[in-house]
């Protein structure tokens, strides 16, 4: 079938109502991008999921970032959508614009040479993930312990996809399946998800993030429902094998271990955060227990956008223009991959 055809059956598409998630945030800027929701049924809806690191980040994890970011020679390394989120003391931006010391890198591995150029600066790297980035991480903890350099700080929120969508089906049963990341499934594989398959009896398909992509993904999940089935499928084949990336999994095993992890709008997910392995502690910044986070304001629904209970459009901070990109009250507003700034840009 060619994907003239596919886009000709899902406009057509005349069943009982859907909702698929898009779990990851990368996918919810391609639907966009591509028109993908003028190009199927309206009884077919899409709903983001918290597919993006950035956005599922508590509070305290910023408001450490600060703190070591203020200390007398420390320097914080972080990606820029970081910089935006607010924390209780203010955002990296802001901080930055003040007294603290932070800069933004384009790799974390650039901490290596920063660290050995300047040992007196102790480094503190905001190391925020899923499976994707861990593996970045664990090479810099590995290199780091390589060359002996005792000025390299990690402070972590990493965590992995697939305890957060057991928390989603568990609690959200009108799911009807779920078009699963590319990017985390080019370090997991496929496998990963046969058990959510198999317990929840849903469909969950690797998508690449093309229009073409996108869409074959979403007709195979409508056609696994018509058929009443629910297993897993690979629509990615190109670069998602069937298990994983061998040594990105392997560095993840060797650095890691899991724990629990509170993912905001969601909350404390046992074994869904990823941590440094004791031989490795000397380059901890103090990772776990960073589970607070900050009150928002009664309007604000970042929480049900995050699981996709409510498209973005729908929170009054949203629609009431109260929250913007340049004036965000949650990370989801902040990040590329953040639901709320990809409405913004697209609705504005």
């Amino acid at each position: 079938m060619d994907i003239a055809q596919v886009i000709d059956y899902l406009k057509s598409y005349d069943g009982r109502q859907l909702k698929l998630m898009e779990v990851c945030g990368t996918h919810t800027a391609a639907i966009f991008k591509n028109g993908i929701r003028d190009l199927i049924s309206p009884k077919i809806k899409l709903i983001s999921g918290p597919g993006c690191p950035v956005c599922v980040t508590p509070t305290a994890f910023i408001d450490k970032c600060v703190s070591y970011a203020k200390a007398p020679g420390c320097e914080l390394l972080t990606f820029g959508d970081m910089m935006k989120v607010p924390g209780t003391a203010g955002s990296l931006s802001e901080n930055k614009a003040g007294d603290a010391h932070i800069s933004i890198m384009y790799s974390p591995l650039e901490a290596i040479e920063k660290a050995a150029a300047h040992p007196d600066v102790t480094y503190v790297v905001a190391a925020v993930g899923f499976e994707t980035t861990a593996p970045t991480y664990a090479l810099l903890v590995k290199e780091a312990a390589r060359r002996g350099l005792a000025n390299i700080r990690l402070v972590t929120a990493l965590k992995t996809a697939i305890p957060a969508l057991h928390w989603i089906c568990q609690n959200q049963n009108d799911i009807d399946g779920f078009i699963c990341p590319g990017h985390v499934s080019v370090i997991t594989g496929v496998h990963v998800y046969d058990e959510l398959a198999a317990a929840y009896g849903k469909p969950f398909v690797v998508s690449g993030f093309e229009a073409e992509h996108i869409l074959a993904a979403i007709y195979r999940i409508v056609k696994q429902i018509e058929a009443g089935e629910g297993r897993v499928e690979n629509m990615y084949p190109n670069a998602v094998r069937e298990n994983g990336n061998p040594n990105a999994l392997q560095a993840i095993e060797d650095v890691y271990v899991p724990g629990p992890a509170v993912w905001r709008g969601l909350g404390r997910i046992d074994d869904s955060g990823l941590y440094l392995r004791e031989e490795y502690a000397q380059f901890d910044g103090g990772s776990r227990g960073l589970d607070e986070d900050m009150e928002l304001p009664a309007g604000c629904r970042c929480g049900d956008v995050i699981t996709g209970r409510i498209n973005p459009d729908q929170c009054p901070m949203f629609a009431g223009g109260s929250c913007t990109p340049m004036e965000p009250f949650g990370p989801c507003m902040v990040s590329s991959e953040g639901s709320c700034g990809i409405w913004y840009r697209n609705k504005h």
